[in-house]
């Protein structure tokens, strides 16, 4: 069977690209695609578990995020096992000012990368 890493990869950051594009424009119908209808979110506040269903990540982006075309992301890792595959962003300058560090898992899908699953952590501003 020939290797589809390569492929695949470039499929996830295409993925993972809509995410980002989302963010930075505010508008989750650009992110919408790149997720599992039942794929959810999840981040610690104040110590205890906080999150959900990902409608809760798309309502806070249409709601309370701002435009922010300075938004800068990088995309620290993907790690890529036949159908399954974790991966790390990194997001600098959102919106106001805020810095999050995300994971995500995906799974490929009748041959589709799709996001099941973000867990985040929001960098404290300075």
């Amino acid at each position: 069977m020939k290797p589809t890493f390569v492929d695949d990869y470039a499929a996830i950051t295409e993925t993972l690209n809509k995410y980002n594009q989302g963010v930075a424009k505010a508008d989750s119908s650009i992110m919408k695609p790149a997720f599992a209808a039942e794929a959810t979110i999840f981040s610690s506040k104040d110590g205890a578990l906080n999150g959900g269903a990902i409608s809760g990540l798309f309502e806070g982006i249409d709601t309370a995020f701002k435009a922010t075309p300075e938004s800068r992301y990088a995309i620290a890792y993907i790690d890529i096992t036949g159908t399954a595959a974790s991966a790390r962003v990194d997001t600098n300058d959102s919106s106001d000012g805020q810095c999050f560090t995300d994971y995500f898992h995906l799974l490929k899908i009748n041959g589709i990368w799709t996001i099941l699953s973000k867990v985040f952590h929001s960098h404290p501003s300075a």
